[in-house]
C-alpha cells in the first residue's frame, strides 16, 4: 500500500534559498537542496512531491528547471515517478542518523540564535595578514618545495611550532618531535591506529565529552570506553576500574563541563600513567583562551614520556585550514609518522609554509590576542544577559574557551518541552545530557558564544528567556510537540 504523505505547501519554502542564486547555478543548487532535504529526513520516504508546474509556480522558476531536477534525482534513486502517477520521495532513502553531520554542520533554516558550541568566529580570520604571509612564501619557495612534503611536516613549520608550544603552553619539545597533521581528530586517529596495532583495542575517553570518539576509534578498530568525571577531573577509581591503558583528556578546559583539572588530579593521572605504563592523550583544543588568569600549562610538560599532546588552529584561525600538530612520546613517534605517511603523504606544503611564516612574523600571537579580547567580551555579554533575562541561572566552568555552562532555574522534567519551545523560537541549544552528562535538578545548557556578536548573544538569550516563560504555561488541549529541529548540528 502506498504511503501517501502529502507535504504542506509551506514545506517547499526550504527550497527558496536554492533558487535565489545566479541563473547559471540555479539547477545545481536546486538539485543539491532536494538531495539534502531527503537525506536529512525533512522530506520523508513516501512524501508526494508537487507537480513540476505547481512547484515551478511556487518557486518562481521555469518548469523545465523543476523537471530536470526531478529527472536527475529519480535517476539517482532519491525520487520515484511513473507516467501519470506523480513524483514521490523514494522508499529506499533513509534519513541520516542523529549526529551524522556533527563534524560538518550546515546552517539550519529559520535559526535566529545558534548557541551550539564548537565554532569560532570565522569573520576574525586575518585575511590580509594571511595573504601577506602566503605571498612572501610563494615568492621565496623553490620548485622543489612544491614536491611531496616530509610526512612529519615542513622543518620550518615544526621549528616554529616547537618554539610556540614551549613558550605559550609549556610543552617540552624539539622540532624533531613535532608531527604536523590535519587537526586534533587526525592526531587522535593516528594514535588509535598505532595503539590498535600494539594490541590496545579499548581507549578511555571522558564522560561527558565529545560524541565523535566512538566512531573515530571504531574506524581504527578499537572501542571508546567512557569514563566518568568528578569535580576535579577524570575520576581515578573509574579510570582504574576501566582497565584501559590509554585515555584521551582535556585537562586545561574540559569539554563540555568547562572545568580545569585540579593540580592534585593532574598529579594522580600522571602517577597512574607511570604505574600502568599508560598513555594520556592531551587534547589542548582551546588552551590559549583563558580570561581570568594566565592559562594553565600543558600536562605534557610534566611527563613527555607518558603524555601525547595535540592541538590545532581550528579555534584560533579557522577549522577549514585543517592544520594541527601532535607531540608524541619517543616510543610511538616512528609508528605515528609511518601511519601519517601512508594516510595522506603529508599536509599541503604551501599551507604549512604559510603558517610557519605567519607564526614567525608574530601574526599568530597577534591573532590570539585579538580572539581573546573578542571572546572575553562575548562571554561577559552572555553572563550579563543571562543574569538580566533569566535571574537565578548559574553559570559554571572557568572563564575560558568558546562555551559556558548555564543551569537554568527550570525543573529538569520540563527539559524536552523547553527544547521544543526553543526550536520553535529559532534558538539552537544543546544540553549537557546531549554529551553524556547527568541532567541534575535544573536544565543544564552548553552555550557556545564565540561565533556570535554581543548583540546576537543578547537577542538569543532574550529568545531563550521567552521560551522558558512559555514552557511555564500549560499547552493548549490537543497541541502536540512542535518540530524541534534537533538533528544534524559541531
Amino acid at each position: 500500500m502506498t504511503n501517501e504523505t502529502h507535504a504542506p505547501s509551506a514545506a517547499w519554502e526550504l527550497l527558496l534559498p536554492a533558487v535565489a542564486v545566479p541563473v547559471r547555478a540555479r539547477g545545481r543548487s536546486l538539485q543539491s537542496a532536494l538531495r539534502e532535504a531527503v537525506r536529512s529526513g525533512r522530506l520523508a520516504p513516501g512524501t508526494r512531491m508537487p507537480s513540476s508546474r505547481d512547484l515551478a509556480r511556487d518557486l518562481g522558476v521555469s518548469r523545465g528547471l523543476i523537471t530536470e531536477a526531478y529527472e536527475q534525482l529519480a535517476a539517482e534513486g532519491y525520487l520515484r515517478s511513473g507516467r501519470g502517477a506523480g513524483t514521490w520521495v523514494g522508499d529506499a532513502v533513509r534519513a541520516a542518523p542523529p549526529g551524522a553531520h556533527d563534524l560538518a554542520p550546515r546552517p539550519a533554516a529559520g535559526v535566529r540564535a545558534d548557541f551550539v558550541a564548537g565554532s569560532p568566529d570565522l569573520s576574525l580570520f586575518p585575511r590580509a595578514a594571511w595573504a601577506a604571509a602566503q605571498r612572501e612564501v610563494l615568492a621565496g619557495l623553490s620548485h622543489q618545495g612544491l614536491g611531496y612534503p616530509d610526512p612529519r611536516g615542513l622543518p620550518r613549520l615544526r621549528t616554529a611550532l616547537a618554539e610556540l608550544l614551549a613558550r605559550r603552553r609549556g610543552v617540552v619539545v624539539d622540532p624533531e618531535r613535532v608531527i604536523v597533521c590535519s587537526g586534533v581528530t587526525q592526531a587522535v586517529t593516528l594514535l588509535g591506529f598505532v595503539l590498535q596495532g600494539r594490541g590496545q583495542r579499548r581507549i578511555g575517553v571522558e564522560r561527558p565529552g565529545s560524541s565523535q570518539y566512538e566512531d573515530l576509534f571504531a574506524a581504527a578498530g578499537s572501542t571508546a570506553v567512557r569514563i566518568a568525571m568528578d569535580a576535579d577531573g577524570l575520576a581515578m577509581d573509574a579510570l582504574r576500574a576501566s582497565g584501559v591503558r590509554t585515555v584521551v583528556t582535556t585537562p586545561s578546559h574540559h569539554f563540555p563541563s568547562g572545568l580545569a583539572y585540579s593540580a592534585a588530579r593532574r598529579t594522580q593521572l600522571l602517577a597512574w600513567a607511570r604505574a600502568s605504563d599508560g598513555l594520556l592523550v592531551e587534547d589542548d583544543y582551546d588552551g590559549d583562551f583563558r580570561y581570568d588568569r594566565a592559562p594553565v600549562g600543558a600536562l605534557q610538560g610534566l611527563d613527555p614520556a607518558h603524555v601525547a599532546y595535540a592541538g590545532s588552529v581550528s579555534k584560533s584561525l579557522a577549522p577549514g585550514l585543517r592544520l594541527g600538530w601532535t607531540v608524541v612520546p619517543d616510543a610511538l613517534a616512528e609508528e605515528v609518522v609511518e601511519r601519517k605517511r601512508y594516510m595522506d603523504l603529508g599536509n599541503p606544503a604551501l599551507d604549512q609554509a604559510t603558517l610557519a611564516r605567519f607564526i614567525e612574523r608574530g601574526d599568530y600571537d597577534r591573532q590570539l590576542r585579538r580572539c581573546q579580547r573578542a571572546y572575553r567580551e562575548r562571554r561577559d555579554a552572555l553572563v550579563t544577559a543571562l543574569g538580566a533575562q533569566l535571574p537565578g541561572t548559574e553559570v559554571t566552568g572557568i572563564a575560558a574557551g568558546l562555551h559556558a555552562i548555564a543551569t537554568l532555574p527550570v525543573d529538569s522534567a520540563r527539559q524536552e518541552d523547553l527544547l521544543d519551545r526553543c526550536a520553535a523560537a529559532g534558538v539552537r541549544v544543546r544540553t549537557l545530557s546531549h554529551y553524556g552528562g547527568d541532567a541534575g535538578e535544573g536544565v543544564c545548557l552548553v552555550l557556545g558564544y564565540a561565533h556570535l556578536s554581543p548583540a546576537r548573544i543578547t537577542e538569543g538569550v532574550r529568545l531563550l528567556a521567552s521560551a522558558v516563560r512559555e514552557s511555564d504555561r500549560p499547552r493548549a488541549h490537543g497541541t502536540g510537540r512542535s518540530a524541534s529541529g534537533r538533528g544534524p548540528s559541531p
